[in-house]
């Protein structure tokens, strides 16, 4: 079954409304023809990370509503759902009966426990320097038992979520049988998060590596295309690894675009969003803004070093309220690579730059996914991010039907509707992109499906953009700005 080339949004179960119920409520009240599809961030039972963090994926925290919910909306809409392929909570019945049991558990073989990825039961400090964390700590955790004993197991993120061991049986089994259930929803799409940690090899970076990553992918793969389901691998890092999974067929992620977006509309110049245009994958998802922070590490070499550090630090300058510090271990930030803002508060809450950084993704080659927040051109929740001490959180305010209905008529929510809608309707954006040429502060980027035709016009000084579109019915191009 097709995917919609239609926007998509991403929002959690609760922030738009308190649950599924007023999710479900916000999308046909406000977004009927604004969005095609919806990716759900995590609504099962989960102990961290705001849903990342799943016991089960049998079950809907009810605090959220329950399946019966979910489907609802997957009637209406293209829906998205999580699978955090890397790992399970702590708190999960397979782990917390390993943490009982020790080896005589049943579902021991789940884990990677440091007896099991060495004879001696312990990994050199100079191997484990090599893991690829991404964050300022040991890829592990240590376990004690009610007798007392204790054991070190792998853990990359959060230490409640604990690793997978993929090469296991017994993994295998119990993730079969989740990723089934998953498929067999109305669910269009599975994400597999965090996936290019799921391959391991101590003397390795334990990233992404090959070929055992294709085989896991494939395995996959299988039990969601049996109901005309898609897989989306998420991995964040150099832009050749989206481009790896999108010559293997997979849908694939562009989180080099959000960094590459910002540095065209601080320094006015298209140069090198233009050259990833030409480069990046057809068969792919556009994001500007997602739950996540900004991805510094995503546009290394289509931007220079010097070009990053002018970004990043254009940011600080120009992100309303952003302070270095909530990018920062200090702020339970997970990921030393990205930077924690909002899209609009990233351009200075100017609505024109705002709205042409929005034509930009929506005329990037995929299919372009609004954040919750940008979608309402939110600004940084500072009070939030104080309260909570987590950097992201600068980006996750929870907007009550009340403040939906209030923030939907502001002008720049209202330009960007009219954005979607255009683009949802317009069927020249399944065709192709051709680039115009223009002059290095401006930016041309035509899509052609005869006899439709649309032209984006981006002054990058100005931020004024005009968009041209053919017009079958009386033969004729029209013009509106955006």
């Amino acid at each position: 079954m097709r995917l919609q080339n239609k926007v998509q949004l991403i929002t959690y179960p609760d922030s738009l409304g308190a649950n599924l119920m007023e999710l479900h409520f916000v999308l046909r009240r406000y977004l009927k023809k604004a969005i095609g599809g919806v990716h759900i961030l995590p609504f099962y039972p989960s102990s961290a990370d705001r849903g990342f963090a799943p016991l089960t994926y049998d079950e809907v925290d009810p605090t959220f509503g329950d399946w019966e919910d979910v489907d609802r909306i997957g009637a209406d809409f293209d829906v998205t759902l999580d699978f955090m392929v890397n790992h399970i909570s702590r708190q999960s019945v397979y782990f917390q009966d390993y943490l009982q049991k020790g080896p005589d558990s049943p579902y021991a073989d789940m884990f990677l426990t440091f007896n099991k990825l060495s004879e001696s039961g312990e990994i050199d400090e100079s191997e484990l320097a090599k893991v690829y964390t991404r964050k300022p700590r040991p890829p592990y955790t240590v376990i004690e038992r009610v007798d007392g004993s204790k054991e070190k197991i792998w853990c990359t993120f959060d230490y409640e979520q604990i690793d997978l061991d993929w090469q296991s049986p017994v993994t295998r089994e119990v993730m079969r049988r989740f990723i089934i259930r998953l498929a067999r929803s109305k669910a269009k799409l599975i994400r597999m998060d965090a996936f290019a940690y799921t391959t391991m090899e101590i003397g390795t970076n334990c990233f992404f590596l090959e070929p055992q990553v294709w085989e896991i992918l494939r395995w996959l793969n299988q039990y969601a295309t049996a109901f005309d389901t898609h897989i989306l691998p998420e991995v964040h890092e150099h832009y050749r690894y989206q481009q790896k999974i999108a010559d293997k067929g997979y849908w694939a992620y562009d989180f080099a675009l959000p960094m590459l977006v910002l540095h065209t509309l601080y320094h006015h110049t298209s140069e090198r969003l233009l050259h990833w245009l030409r480069i990046c994958p057809r068969r792919q998802f556009t994001t500007l803004d997602t739950h996540d922070g900004l991805g510094v590490v995503d546009v290394a070499d289509l931007l220079s070093e010097e070009e990053i550090e002018r970004t990043v630090n254009g940011l600080f300058e120009k992100g309303s309220n952003t302070k270095k510090i909530y990018s920062g271990p200090s702020y339970q930030n997970l990921d030393i690579y990205q930077m924690n803002c909002t899209y609009y508060s990233a351009l200075e809450c100017n609505d024109d730059s705002y709205i042409a950084a929005r034509v930009i993704q929506f005329f990037t080659p995929g299919i372009p996914q609004v954040y919750y927040v940008g979608l309402l051109a939110g600004e940084n929740d500072i009070e939030l991010v104080e309260w909570t001490k987590n950097g992201r959180d600068i980006n996750r305010h929870n907007y009550s039907l009340e403040e939906v209905d209030d923030q939907i008529r502001k002008p720049v929510v209202r330009r960007l509707l009219r954005l979607m809608r255009f683009y949802n309707s317009y069927p020249a954006f399944s065709g192709k992109l051709t680039i115009a040429d223009a002059p290095d502060s401006e930016l041309k980027l035509i899509w052609k499906k005869p006899p439709y035709e649309t032209r984006a016009h981006i002054d990058l000084h100005t931020y004024r953009t005009t968009i041209d579109f053919y017009d079958p019915r009386h033969s004729k191009m029209v013009t509106f700005t955006a």
